[in-house]
């Protein structure tokens, strides 16, 4: 099957568009390069939030972030959600689509979680023949997150890293580098961080989210609900190094602060983004 080239890469900061923020994006000017969206949010035929983001389309660029596709599901896609969503993708014509490497689906029943993959020869073969069957259902490649990650599998043919830089590699994709998540990771399962850096495809990476974490029982759990950290920050500007002027946006899904908080933050990445590219 050929494979579709990655995305053409797009340089900016942006932020998640969320409910608490919308007047302030469709009534005043926001000093941000694009939003971000979740995908299923938005996956209806008219009503007020369709109307909203085409309205949010107008003034600025948008990013379509999914979270229910599974990529993962050994049972493959489900076809009405990759219509909707591409009726969607045709109407916003957003930057990047992208979604993440997990699954919630089995049997009908959906989790409502971005639950683990094993790094298996066998998941990595399920997961390259979702993410083709999306790709050609989208008409588009697509952008896949690393997720967070709260415990690891025996049998692992391979580390995360090994296994998203030949997913990379089979179905063409580009990368959403959660810099956050890798942070979380790394700390919940001992390994280090410029390790993951280091050994996925950095010319595949198009976008990086950038989010707080909270301390759990013995881990770290990825929460997006608090300001972004040093070491974060720090493990940032590694990523900027590697990945080159590349969209970088800040999460934050609970706790929602003012919006001139938020820019404070997505500041922050500009002035780390400047000096490493300087």
């Amino acid at each position: 099957m050929p494979l579709l080239p990655p995305p053409a890469p797009f340089q900016g900061y942006g932020l998640g568009l969320r409910r608490e923020h919308y007047r302030d994006f469709l009534e005043t000017e926001v000093d941000v390069d694009f939003v971000e969206v979740i995908s299923e949010n938005f996956m209806v035929d008219g009503g007020r939030p369709r109307d909203t983001l085409r309205r949010v389309r107008e003034r600025y660029p948008v990013v379509l972030h999914g979270v229910s596709m599974s990529i993962g599901s050994a049972s493959g896609l489900r076809q009405d959600y990759l219509r909707r969503l591409k009726a969607l993708v045709d109407e916003i014509e957003p930057l990047f689509v992208s979604d993440h490497l997990s699954w919630s689906r089995i049997d009908g029943f959906n989790s409502h979680d971005l639950l683990p993959l094993p790094y298996t020869e066998e998941a990595l073969a399920i997961v390259c023949a979702n993410i083709h069957a999306a790709q050609e259902a989208l008409g588009r490649s697509m952008l896949f997150e690393n997720p967070s990650s709260y415990l690891s599998f025996a049998g692992a043919d391979m580390t995360e890293w090994e296994f998203i830089a030949e997913m990379a590699r089979r179905t063409g994709c580009g990368l959403l580098l959660d810099v956050n998540n890798v942070y979380v990771s790394a700390v919940n399962h001992g390994f280090d961080p410029a390790d993951f850096l280091a050994g996925i495809p950095a010319q595949q990476v198009r976008q990086i989210h950038l989010a707080g974490h909270s301390q759990g029982d013995g881990l770290l759990v990825d929460t997006h609900d608090s300001s972004v950290i040093d070491g974060v920050w720090d493990l940032y500007a590694q990523a900027r190094v590697l990945c080159g002027p590349v969209a970088t946006m800040i999460e934050r899904d609970d706790h929602i602060p003012a919006l001139p908080e938020l820019l404070a933050e997505l500041d922050t990445a500009r002035h780390i983004g400047a000096g490493v590219l300087a």
